[in-house]
């Protein structure tokens, strides 16, 4: 889960501990770990400036292509 602008402690807690399980709870045979490509490093409660559509919720046309680019399309592949 990607950061939003303005969430309340509670609900930053909660998206920490949720990114934190979908990362290392083994529940998934893959992850692309978006909050990781697009939040800001000084602040990973934000978006980096260039990946936020200004709205702080949304990414911006560079934040979707800086997503895009980040999935690996091997974990795509279904075996077909």
């Amino acid at each position: 889960m990607t950061p939003f602008e303005d969430a309340s402690p509670q609900v930053e807690a909660y998206r920490q501990q949720l990114n934190d399980f979908i990362r290392s709870g083994g529940e998934f045979d893959g992850v692309v770990d978006f909050d990781a490509v697009i939040r800001d490093p000084a602040d990973p409660t934000m978006f980096i400036d260039l990946y936020d559509s200004g709205d702080g919720l949304h990414p911006s046309d560079e934040g979707y292509e800086a997503m895009a680019a980040s999935i690996p399309l091997p974990l795509l592949d279904c075996g077909r």
